[in-house]
Parts: structure tokens; sequence; C-alpha cells
């Protein structure tokens, strides 16, 4: 990710600064569907999820804080929300494509704070660009993730949450060793 990306996600997020959370998971997840809805993008399961796990580790490095209340898990694939997999899972496998039709009734992204949105899409994009695949194999080469998985084989299956504290350490670093 460019230097200059990583200072604009830095800039925008200083406003995500507010006393409670309205924003869940369900909710990072269908402003997600809604902005990427074309077929260039890509979006399955796999991206979605990493996606996602982009957006709340970023908030942490950036602002101390979570997005939204939800822990990531150190799946085989990379890092997973528990919540978003047992939502799509009877609906989706991991590449199969998702669109529109998979945002919950009566979703609207404009209910979401306005800086909640600034948020997610510096995300997008810096991340969106990516494949699911590509968005799996940078997770598994940061230190959230492996240390969640310890001394597991690549193949095993794992649910240890990954620590918030590093998540937001080890990305804020990534700004500091830019800057």
């Amino acid at each position: 990710m460019a230097l200059a990306q990583l200072e604009l996600m830095c800039e925008n997020c200083k406003v995500l600064g507010r006393k409670f959370m309205t924003t869940t998971v369900n909710d990072v997840a269908d402003y997600i569907i809604v902005r990427l809805d074309e077929p260039s993008h890509g979006l399955n399961l796999l991206k979605l999820q990493k996606l996602v796990y982009y957006v709340q580790a970023w908030c942490l490095a950036l602002t101390g804080a979570p997005l939204f209340n939800g822990k990531f898990q150190a799946w085989i694939h990379g890092p997973v929300s528990r919540t978003l997999y047992d939502r799509f899972s009877a609906t989706h496998m991991m590449y199969d494509p998702i669109d529109v039709n998979g945002v919950r009734p009566n979703f609207d992204p404009n209910a979401l704070p306005e800086a909640d949105r600034l948020h997610i899409d510096e995300i997008l994009d810096a991340y969106a660009q990516f494949s699911g695949p590509q968005l799996e194999r940078m997770t598994h080469e940061e230190d959230p993730w492996l240390l969640a998985r310890g001394t597991l084989r690549p193949s095993e299956r794992c649910e240890t949450e990954l620590d918030e504290g590093l998540m937001g350490t080890f990305y804020k670093g990534l700004l500091e060793k830019a800057a």
C-alpha cells in the first residue's frame, strides 16, 4: 500500500473517535457488498471476510478502538468473523460470488455514520483491488494471524481469536515504517 494512501486513511480516521459504536460487522459487510457490486471486483465470501478484517484492523491502528464489536478467528484461510461466516454459510461457499442479493433487507448504507463510511471507503480504495486469495496470502504474512495460530500446521483447524491490541499495534507499526 502506498504511503499516500496510508496517510489519507490516518487523516480520515481521526474523525472516528466516538463514545459508542453503532456500526455492526453486518453493517460493514453490507456496505462493502453494495459498494463492490460489480463483477469486476470479484467479491466472494473469502474476499469479503478479509476486507471486513482490514476495516477493523486499520480502525484499531488509527483510532485505538474497534469500529464494531466482534472478534476475528485465525482460520486456515486467514482471519474470519464467525458472525459473518454463520450469516452466509447456508447460502455461500468460500468462492461463491456475493452481490446485493446478499444484503440484509432494509439495509441503508447512508444510515452508517459518515466517518465510518469514509473509513470503509479508504480501506476499499487500498484493498478492493486484490482478490480473495491475494488478501488471504497477505494476512498469512502478518503477525496478528500468525501469532494467533501459533505452532499449528497450515492445514490445522483453529478458532483462536486474534488479539485486537496486537492488530492495532501491528498496523500502526506499518504506518510508522512507511513514514
